[in-house]
């Protein structure tokens, strides 16, 4: 895959740091099968040159996808798109059914405990 071949959507104008939305950007594109399973992200120093950014943003962004299990850094190698997907997906389930017996054992509604997450998710975002 080459950089200029593919819209990473990144807003100089957002509150959120670019790094962050570039981390969304490529979980977004993996979810939807925009980005298969197996594609290679461009190398640090090119996709930073193509978006205009310095290069510890690409390299955070690919540290943390990886950290979470979204990519796999083969060294030279470079970088691919993982199957971590699924693993996302059942982390999730089980933090939310951890959240569920919270939220129930407290006797929140499920308007509240919702804004919860919303405003926990936001707070995380702007970081």
């Amino acid at each position: 895959m080459e950089a200029d071949q593919f819209d990473w959507r990144l807003n100089r104008d957002s509150a959120v740091p670019l790094f962050e939305q570039l981390r969304l950007r490529i979980i977004e594109a993996a979810d939807s099968g925009e980005l298969p399973v197996g594609t290679k992200l461009p190398p640090v120093r090119k996709l930073a040159e193509h978006l205009g950014v310095v290069p510890n943003t690409v390299a955070r962004a690919y540290r943390e996808l990886e950290t979470a299990g979204r990519v796999d850094t083969q060294g030279r190698a470079g970088t691919v798109i993982s199957a971590g997907a699924a693993r996302s997906e059942q982390v999730l389930a089980a933090a939310a059914d951890d959240f569920a017996r919270i939220v129930h054992a407290q006797g929140i509604g499920t308007t509240s405990a919702l804004a919860a997450v919303k405003a926990a998710v936001e707070r995380l975002a702007a970081q």
